[in-house]
């Protein structure tokens, strides 16, 4: 049984190598957060550090090679946290593998540096690893000095209780290792409790193992073996190896204690494997221990004293004290099985030495077995009988009916807070759905008003345009009359009449059609949500692309009434000074959007200071209508580009892309009213008649309009407006 080292490493804060009750070690932290101050030196000495820390559970030679690193490093630039962190590292590195003298002097001077920096954290680890330390070196008064310093110095640094939960474990495994096992479960209970508040998940696995370890110390098999099947069922779940090969290893010990050899070989094998695989020094020497002790109960003494004997070369060679007092006293017993007495009792005494230095009640338990029957093979009856009377003494005080009465009421007190926190966490998630559904409703609701609203606003629109449309119908009506009853112009005013009667039916077909299509949309959504066709994720998909269709129907009814109005007799036409500029850097910047979506480069090219007069409305919808004219027709990185210029007494404006053109016969078809509109490059639709009223509204502002266009290479629409009145 390894339960000294295992249970002393687990206060290595830093590392998951512990064989009880630590997790593995994190993997690598998010590395510092960056500023333009920090040098780039810093950065490495706390990758070095970041480094160090990851590579003590599998390989603690790294862990010193990139901690030595970063002290060397440190010391160079002057940087005094990374000279703390990287001395923290060695020291760590070096008390584990017995170099004490070292692991004080780089302890006491990384604890300097942190005092001076004024880094409680820092302390804390410092003081914790010393805390270690001292309780491999069997110093349990310096231990429980260095460990309550580190607890102190944690609670003025606010909440942090996952600290707090690692300090009880280090403070449980020192009384552990002295024999108080009654105070030992009181600390490790202690950081139960907090790492289930908390919801530390390998924290509370690991202190469930550690509880186990000391159960099965007590001979109260059935109890520990529950603690290990919690243990392994909450870090089985987070892939901890360490963690998973320590539970295996207690679970086999387990079966070994209750003659289940098979059992306990099958476990002890799983351990094996993990332990191999992670380069766990520690782990390996005591897994091969406990093997042995398995064949040796098989009798095939052979291999047992192979394991064994590997066990020992193993935790001499990294100074493992307690591994080394173990193995020497599963020597002894396979010896004394063999009736091998005196190589048994040479075994046991060394065993028993170490033991005395250990100071552990378990380890000295057996140790003085393993004498007393070596003796009494020899025929030393009467120190064999004191032996005898050592061992039953020291199992008593193991077998503490104190301790058995704690664990029963701290297992009581825990059930009922596990109870307490799960009602907790069940009345948390109650509360969460139902914000989420009252969340839900709410914005259902302001969909619906969203909606209603914007077919209030159609209905309007349609209505007056409606209104609109027949008083247009009852003007044409009157021309006509009017051409008829122009004699001398029949044939000129017949012709007109045509055109304008052709006019009439497309806009009432554009109107019919550009309106039909959003209000049948609009209908076919509501109903949807009326027969609850579609879920409220699918109509906020929907949304968007109704609210695109409405946008495009108000801004061609926007057009088509600005052109409306300006075939009224009293249509003002508000002629004045504009700034070119001004005015087409609006119309740019609101077609910025689709041009962006589609990666059209967009270039202007038209001086501050050019002015011209006209109606600066009538130009706006020109403009608006040529430059979308012109995305409608580009593909990805085409250019659209705008410029104009003064020529005599004209403003010459031009809208140039480079998208795909147009035929002469499409060419020749523009600015009449029997144009077919074509699609964009994208399916974009249109109704053609915006280049008619781009036409009407620049020959009412005295100025002209014309295009040019070649197939595949581009289009370039043009039009003249005056400097002056």
């Amino acid at each position: 049984m390894k339960y000294i080292l295992t249970l002393l490493l687990i206060c290595l804060y830093l590392t998951g190598n512990a064989r009880v009750g630590n997790s593995s070690v994190d993997s690598l932290k998010k590395i510092l957060t960056q500023n333009n101050k920090t040098p780039a030196d810093t950065l490495t000495v706390n990758q070095l550090n970041k480094l160090a820390d990851t590579y003590f559970q599998s390989n603690p030679d790294s862990t010193y090679y990139y901690g030595q690193k970063a002290v060397d490093l440190s010391r160079k630039i002057h940087y005094n946290s990374g000279l703390a962190n990287g001395l923290l590292q060695t020291g760590h590195v070096d008390y584990f593998k017995g170099k004490s003298t070292e692991a004080q002097q780089e302890l006491n001077e990384a604890i300097r540096i942190f005092k001076k920096l004024n880094d409680k954290k820092g302390l804390v680890a410092c003081y914790q690893a010393f805390g270690a330390m001292y309780t491999l070196l069997a110093d349990y008064p310096s231990a429980i000095k260095n460990l309550n310093l580190a607890i102190e110095i944690n609670s003025q640094l606010g909440n942090n209780e996952l600290m707090q939960t690692s300090l009880y474990k280090s403070m449980g495994n020192v009384y552990f290792s002295k024999g108080e096992l009654s105070k030992s479960l009181d600390y490790y209970y202690k950081g139960l409790f907090i790492a289930i508040k908390n919801h530390y998940t390998i924290p509370a696995g690991n202190l469930y193992n550690n509880i186990g370890v000391v159960l099965q110390n007590m001979e109260v098999y059935p109890n520990a073996f529950d603690h290990f099947k919690k243990a392994l069922e909450i870090l089985g779940k987070t892939n901890n190896a360490q963690a998973l090969g320590t539970i295996n290893q207690n679970i086999g010990e387990i079966l070994l204690a209750q003659n289940d050899l098979d059992g306990a070989i099958r476990y002890l094998n799983k351990a094996n494997y993990i332990v191999k695989k992670q380069n766990d020094k520690d782990g390996l020497s005591s897994v091969y221990a406990d093997l042995g002790l398995c064949y040796a109960a098989k009798n095939d003494f052979g291999k047992a004293i192979s394991y064994i004997d590997t066990s020992l070369q193993i935790a001499q060679k990294y100074k493992m004290i307690y591994n080394q007092a173990y193995a020497l006293i599963g020597l002894a017993n396979v010896y004394n099985q063999q009736k091998d007495y005196q190589n048994a009792y040479k075994y046991a005494t060394a065993g028993q030495q170490l033991s005395v230095k250990l100071g552990n009640l378990s380890v000295k338990a057996n140790a003085a077995l393993q004498l007393s029957k070596s003796l009494a093979g020899l025929g030393k009856a009467a120190q064999a009988y004191d032996f005898l009377n050592q061992y039953i003494d020291l199992k008593n005080q193991l077998k503490s009916n104190e301790s058995i009465e704690k664990s029963t009421s701290y297992n009581f007190e825990l059930t009922f807070a596990l109870k307490e926190h799960q009602l907790k966490q069940q009345q948390y998630e109650k509360d969460l759905i139902y914000q989420q559904k009252a969340h839900s409703q709410r914005l259902t609701n302001v969909i619906f008003v969203v909606i209603i609203l914007a077919m209030i606003l159609i209905s309007g629109v349609y209505y007056r345009e409606k209104k609109k449309q027949q008083n247009i119908n009852v003007m044409l009506e009157h021309k006509n009359h009017e051409v008829l009853n122009q004699k001398a112009d029949l044939d000129e005013q017949a012709k007109k009449l045509n055109d304008l009667n052709t006019l009439k039916d497309r806009l009432i077909s554009i109107l019919a059609h550009d309106l039909r299509a959003p209000l049948s949309t609009l209908r076919g959504l509501f109903g949807l949500l009326q027969d609850d066709s579609i879920t409220h994720q699918e109509l906020v998909e929907m949304i968007p692309s109704v609210l695109k269709k409405l946008e495009y129907t108000s801004d061609f009814l926007d057009t088509l009434l600005f052109w409306i109005n300006s075939q009224m007799e009293n249509f003002d036409t508000s002629v004045k000074k504009f700034s070119v500029s001004e005015l087409v850097q609006n119309e740019a910047e609101g077609n910025k959007e689709e041009a962006e979506s589609k990666e059209i480069n967009f270039l202007i090219d038209i001086p501050d200071g050019l002015t011209a007069t006209a109606d600066p409305n009538s130009i706006r919808i020109v403009v608006r209508n040529l430059i979308t004219n012109a995305i409608k027709f580009s593909d990805r990185n085409d250019t659209i580009h705008v410029s104009a210029y003064q020529e005599a007494q004209k403003i010459i404006v031009k809208v140039a892309d480079t998208g795909v053109g147009m035929s002469p016969d499409q060419l020749s078809k523009l600015f009449k009213s029997k144009v077919d509109s074509k699609n964009g490059t994208n399916n974009e639709s249109g109704t053609g008649m915006g280049l008619l009223f781009c036409k009407d509204l620049i020959e009412k502002c005295n100025g002209e309009i014309w295009a040019t266009s070649e197939p595949d290479v581009g289009t370039v629409f043009t039009f003249s407006i005056p400097v002056n009145c």
